[in-house]
């Protein structure tokens, strides 16, 4: 019996670093650029993500990429990739 391993596609997002008060967890701030569907104007929406810095090693302006894993903890599903 065969066995496959299938990559699943994650979600990878680009942020700053706004809080790295937690061991071995940042907070990332992440903005998108949205087109209103009505009125057609551009504005800037953001949400933050907690995620995963095993390392300790970013700190609060660091811009890093996060790419989803699995639950880490009740809010906790990214992991920080790189610098």
């Amino acid at each position: 019996m065969k066995t496959e391993t299938v990559q699943k596609n994650r979600k990878t997002l680009r942020g700053t670093v706004v809080s790295d008060k937690m061991d071995k967890t940042v907070v990332v701030l992440v903005e998108r650029f949205v087109k209103h569907p009505k009125y057609g104007k551009y504005f800037k929406k953001s949400k933050k993500y907690k995620a995963h810095d095993a390392a300790n090693a970013c700190k609060e302006g660091d811009v890093v990429t996060i790419s989803e894993c699995r639950p880490l903890s009740k809010d906790k599903h990214f992991e920080v990739v790189t610098e």
